[in-house]
């Protein structure tokens, strides 16, 4: 039985490992810098087309215009006064509350509603040391500095809002006048909304900046805010979605990652909220760029880079998702009850688990919604999730207790076989498995009810860090109010964390766990393992190792397990109960065989 259980360990341990493993494709790409327009200033007019030098990025703060002349489109035939201060407009549709300026005819606040983050709404578009534009235009490659110039305002709607601005491109052949032209229309109750960029020049005018039309950048971060990207509490995936297949990319710190397959749609997407692009056409570039940026702790952009085009005017339209990562938020654009009529998007699979535990995970949600449905407390569906897992799993707890029950009835001719054989291991093995077909025993069905855990819990594990209603769902007020996060009885002030061990927090449950886990091994041990080496180590030293394991674990998760090892316990003292008619006629049969024969009388 003991090396029955080191086996059981050991498969753990395959497990845990082969379930972290991440693969992968890298490929470096590194583009040269692009030459940027010069803003018009002067009304000038022109044709053909030219590079001119790259321009430093410069704050919206510090631009401004040379003069207050009117500035005339090429090609618009007709006259506005030129911005020369920034303006603000807000839009409000009911679960988003966005921000645009023009300077740069960026967004540069986009808050959810529904959803809080430390005491406020979800910023979704984080500022580091200086605030941060979302949807910028650079003309040229993603190297390229964005456009920071003040544009006019047009307000067509509630919902509609319009920034323009005419520019010149300075070249050997002349002047290239252009007009800019970014319209956002938000829609009532959607956290999609649609972008459209014209580029409108004089006739026979194209855009090439080194290849490339413009680049359109997300904002360096998205939210809610974090301290650090550490693949646990907050990450980023970035994903492609080309011919009906979902990838995930590898992206690194080493330089920006351009995807040239022009997927269907791109997302970068964290452990609750997700940022998604959807070009029309889908004839554009895409590019993921994780470079540190000043003041945000894990930069994670995205960039549309439209190529060159050989046209005097173009119209492009974007259409951005930048909400929760929720099955039912995205969901609408795949049954078309959205405002775009969108059907069949796919989007939905960035919130969707993959991997062979994924019908596992998918159940188990469905059980914990169920339950939340009778009871809506999250703390008490786990609890009774955890209940019904036990009770479907009680058979095989069973048949493991008879198991260990039979393993010490059949204890005494084992030893025998160990002696017999000791000094060959293959007779022995050959040996014990004919000792075990004739008594119709299975050694590996006392570890069963362990190894269907291991899935169990990884699926688990998988849910209480990815579902997305756990996050912030309240089981125990002032001691457990966010299940998908680790609970604390005592936060150290000032970012203090404990030297080696990390922890930022005193924690009730994973000392619980542990008493818990104790508990249960003192109660299922039976007589021949008590003296065993290597059963101490795995009764005292497992719980010990998985204390430190689990210590930073989303409470959700600590409390299935400590509700999984006290319901355990019970089942358990009932089975010893069960069985003990049983385990007493064994403690007969073998007090029995340790009783010496008489001895025979001599003859006279």
């Amino acid at each position: 039985m003991e090396k029955n259980t080191i086996l059981a360990v050991v498969l753990s341990i395959i497990v845990i490992v082969g379930f972290y493993v991440i693969q992968g494709s890298f490929y470096p790409i590194q583009q040269p810098a692009a030459p940027v327009p010069v803003e018009r200033t002067d009304g000038a007019t022109g044709g053909g087309t030219s590079s001119v030098s790259p321009a430093s990025p410069v704050s919206p703060a510090a631009v401004q215009p040379s003069d207050a002349a009117p500035v005339v489109a090429a090609d618009a035939g007709a006259s506005v006064e030129a911005a020369d201060r920034e303006e603000r407009i807000t839009i409000d549709n009911g679960l988003v509350v966005v921000s645009l300026s023009n300077a740069g005819g960026d967004i540069v606040s986009y808050k959810l509603k529904e959803h809080r983050d430390r005491e406020d709404s979800v910023e979704m578009v984080l500022s580091g040391g200086r605030e941060s534009h979302a949807f910028a235009i650079a003309f040229g490659d993603i190297n390229a500095a964005p456009v920071t110039s003040f544009f006019n305002i047009c307000r067509v709607s509630n919902y509609i809002v319009e920034f323009s601005r005419g520019f010149v491109v300075t070249g050997d052949s002349g002047n290239n006048t252009f007009r800019l032209v970014k319209r956002y229309e938000f829609k009532p109750h959607e956290y999609m909304f649609e972008l459209t960029v014209t580029l409108e020049g004089a006739q026979g005018m194209g855009f090439n900046f080194s290849g490339v039309a413009y680049t359109l950048g997300s904002a360096p971060q998205f939210g809610p805010a974090f301290d650090k990207l550490d693949q646990r509490y907050e990450y980023r995936h970035y994903y492609t979605y080309t011919n009906g297949k979902l990838k995930q990319e590898k992206v690194t710190d080493s330089g920006p990652v351009i995807i040239g397959n022009r997927p269907s749609w791109a997302g970068v997407a964290g452990k609750y909220f997700t940022f998604i692009a959807i070009p029309y056409p889908s004839q554009f570039d895409i590019a993921f760029s994780t470079t540190p940026e000043p003041g945000i702790p894990g930069a994670s952009r995205l960039y549309i880079v439209r190529p060159s085009l050989s046209g005097s005017r173009t119209e492009d339209t974007y259409r951005f998702y930048l909400g929760p990562k929720s099955p039912d938020a995205l969901a609408v654009y795949n049954n078309g009850k959205n405002s775009f009529n969108l059907t069949n998007t796919e989007l939905i699979k960035v919130a969707n688990t993959s991997g062979i535990l994924a019908p596992l995970e998918t159940g188990l949600k469905w059980l914990l919604m169920l339950f939340y449905k009778i009871i809506p407390n999250y703390g008490v569906a786990i609890i009774l999730l955890t209940l019904l897992v036990k009770a479907l799993m009680f058979p095989l707890t069973r048949k493991s207790s008879e198991s260990t029950l039979r393993m010490q009835a059949l204890s005494p001719r084992i030893k025998d076989l160990q002696a017999k054989y000791k000094d060959n291991p293959q007779k022995l093995n050959q040996e014990m498995a004919e000792f075990y077909k004739k008594e119709g025993y299975n050694p590996m069905a006392g570890c069963l009810p362990m190894l269907i855990q291991i899935p169990i819990f990884f699926a688990m594990y998988n849910l209480f860090n990815t579902h997305f209603d756990l996050r912030g769902a309240m089981f125990i007020p002032g001691w457990i109010p966010d299940l998908s996060l680790p609970e604390a009885v005592f936060s150290f002030p000032n970012n203090f964390s404990l030297p080696l061990l990390g922890w930022t927090a005193i924690r009730a449950l994973p000392f619980i766990y542990v008493a818990s886990q104790l508990l249960y091994g003192k109660i299922t041990e039976t007589p021949g393992q008590a003296g065993g080496a290597q059963m101490k180590i795995m009764m005292y030293g497992m719980p010990v190792f998985f204390f430190f394991i689990l210590y930073d674990v989303p409470s959700g998760l600590l409390i299935y397990w400590i509700m999984s090892n006290v319901l355990t316990l019970i089942q358990q003292l009932a089975i010893n109960k069960y069985l003990a008619p049983q385990r007493a006629a064994l403690a007969a049969k073998a007090e029995e065989s340790l009783k010496l024969p008489p001895k025979k009388k001599k003859k006279r």
